[in-house]
């Protein structure tokens, strides 16, 4: 039975282990990102299972292309695949768990999971982000016990499990004054009472024992008004203090204390806080938290979680738990943020998102994307290793803050579509963690304008990806899923992939001038660890077939050496090889098809 008071856990039996070890290097790991509540439910037929065998079992039959659309054949049906986007559809922690295999087998190494803890009643909160219970799993996952089911299994399959979790705020679990969602001014508001079971605020603001499990907020040291800030809604999302202090729409901000950072002074609300994703630490056994909103939180907050967690972590064996910070905002901002709060990675900046998108589409100057990486003077280090370990790049996500209200997956119409694998294989083999948003394998393209839109089903059901219902999209058959695969194949052969330095290469038609890659056409860059160079190339023309001299490292080479394709898009390249010329130093000759990928090494 899920606790009701932090001070009821018994630490010392929970933390007798063994439990699973950290990672030798963050750098190494693949990271994938999933909504649970759109993922599976555990419904599924006709996929791999975690054994690789074929699941005959199970209602929902795979997605095939003539699906696509079928869930807007008229206005009604249409009108309903909207409507079911904006509440659960059904994905749970079992179903995720029986689709471990199929992660596994495309390459990924790590799962960040959406967070699980108990919603508040009666809520739409499928994306799990307004919690009412800090120690319970929401039902519509399943139960706690489910969540270390998947851990569990997650470590014997060999991937390792992030779990995302909210110190900033809790749900909607209290009520101002009057039934209103009253603005930021800087000044407290009256509170009307905690919310009941049915939505309700009529419950005493203080210990309400018989508001569990569904009214109030939980654990019990979390029943006092002391707890939250009860100052309105942002309005102004950059305007300090607002930013801080404001709730996220019905969302309660949490006050976590005060002081400067190396003073900070925490609130009981945010010692319990602790204490509470301690226990699911030792509980689930996990391997790292993914934070949320670390911009709305005082510097000295987030310190000051970091801390504790790092130490909790470490006195059980977990030397590298990793905290990843979503920190929005540019890359100087994210950088200065994660110094100073001690986490290990951040999350969320906008710059890399856009840039990326835009370099593999080729409508940006390459260089805009690798200066992000070398250019570290800008954020106050005159190197470029901070950037190995400590930023997960991604560009889909399930907010794409960085659109603004026209949101769609990088895929949606042309030419997202034919360069899918493009920015897969960038972002896999570039500096930096790579995150997978789920679906992106098979290509979703998330269009419709909104938050829904970009948060489809995998598992089908009302809400299916292509706007479709009744099938699922775990297709391992698909072409981009299937390349992808080989992609990180090699990458975890190849540790400059994984661990090197990183350089834009210069190019040439003649192979006498050379200079930067524009932006649209062959896209080289090399991966350089000790002594060994890998060269990477992409084709950011959808269309055409390019061909160009590419630099290579000149005191690596000698002429006449040859580099052997270890990947290409195009299987007839595979396993062939180039020569090493004495131009621009040392350069070689590479063609690659539309849209294509290539991998070299010695």
């Amino acid at each position: 039975m899920p606790y009701r008071r932090i001070a009821d856990i018994d630490f010392a039996e929970l933390t007798r282990g063994p439990f699973h070890p950290s990672p030798d290097d963050w750098a190494d790991e693949v990271l994938y990102f999933l909504l649970v509540d759109r993922f599976s439910d555990g419904g599924e037929r006709g996929y791999r299972g975690n054994d690789g065998e074929l699941v005959a079992t199970g209602s929902t039959p795979p997605l095939t292309e003539a699906d696509h659309g079928n869930a807007v054949a008229t206005p009604q049906d249409a009108q309903r695949w909207r409507a079911a986007g904006v509440d659960w559809v059904g994905g749970t922690l079992a179903g995720l768990r029986g689709k471990l295999g199929y992660l596994r087998r495309l390459g990924v190494s790590a799962i960040w999971v959406s967070p699980v803890l108990k919603q508040v009643a009666g809520q739409a909160s499928y994306h799990g982000y307004g919690i009412q219970d800090f120690l319970d799993v929401d039902p519509h996952f399943g139960r706690p016990e489910d969540l270390r089911a998947l851990v569990a299994e997650a470590h014997a399959q060999g991937l390792r499990v992030i779990l995302d979790v909210v110190l900033n705020h809790a749900g909607d679990v209290f009520g101002y004054e009057g039934d209103r969602q009253p603005v930021w001014t800087g000044q407290r508001y009256p509170v009307k009472g905690f919310r009941d079971a049915d939505g309700a605020a009529v419950l005493p603001v203080g210990p309400v024992p018989q508001a569990y499990p569904d009214g109030g907020v939980w654990p019990a040291e979390l029943q006092s008004t002391a707890t939250f800030t009860g100052k309105g809604r942002i309005v102004d999302w950059d305007r300090f203090p607002e930013y801080l202090e404001g709730d996220f729409e019905g969302l309660k901000d949490i006050a976590l204390g005060e002081g400067p950072a190396d003073d900070y002074r925490p609130s009981a609300a945010l010692v319990a806080l602790a204490r509470a994703y301690q226990y699911w630490i030792a509980y689930a056994d996990l391997d790292g938290f993914r934070v949320d909103t670390v911009k709305h939180m005082d510097p000295g907050a987030a310190r000051w979680f970091a801390s504790a967690v790092h130490e909790f972590a470490q006195s059980i064996g977990k030397e590298r738990f990793y905290l990843v910070a979503e920190i929005t905002g540019d890359r100087a901002f994210a950088y200065q943020t994660l110094d100073a709060v001690g986490m290990d990675a951040a999350l969320g900046l906008a710059d890399v998102q856009d840039r990326l998108e835009r370099v593999v589409k080729g409508t940006a100057d390459p260089a805009e994307y690798f200066a992000l990486f070398r250019n570290s003077l800008q954020v106050g280090r005159e190197s470029h290793a901070w950037f190995r370990d400590k930023v997960v790049t991604s560009y889909d996500d399930h907010d794409q803050v960085r659109k603004g209200p026209w949101k769609a997956r990088f895929a949606a119409g042309e030419p997202g579509r034919r360069l899918a694998l493009v920015a897969l294989a960038f972002n896999a083999v570039t500096l930096g963690i790579p995150c997978i948003y789920y679906g992106s394998e098979q290509e979703f393209d998330g269009e419709g304008g909104h938050d829904r839109y970009i948060r489809e089903a995998m598992f089908g059901g009302a809400f299916g990806p292509f706007r479709s219902r009744g099938g699922h999209a775990f297709d391992e058959e698909r072409e981009t899923y299937r390349q992808l695969k080989q992609v990180l194949a090699v990458r975890r052969r190849l540790p400059a992939l994984r661990r090197g330095r990183q350089y834009l290469r210069p190019v040439s038609a003649d192979g006498v001038v050379f200079g930067p890659p524009g932006p649209r056409g062959l896209l080289p860059w090399s991966r350089i660890f000790a002594d060994q160079e890998v060269l990477v190339a992409v084709n950011t023309d959808p269309d055409r077939v390019r061909t160009a001299w590419v630099t290579v490292d000149n005191d690596l080479h000698a002429e006449g050496d040859r580099l052997t394709c270890r990947y290409s898009s195009e299987p007839a390249f595979a396993g062939g090889q180039v020569s090493v010329s004495a131009r621009n130093g040392k350069a070689v000759q590479l063609t690659l098809p539309p849209a294509g990928v290539v991998i070299y090494s010695r």
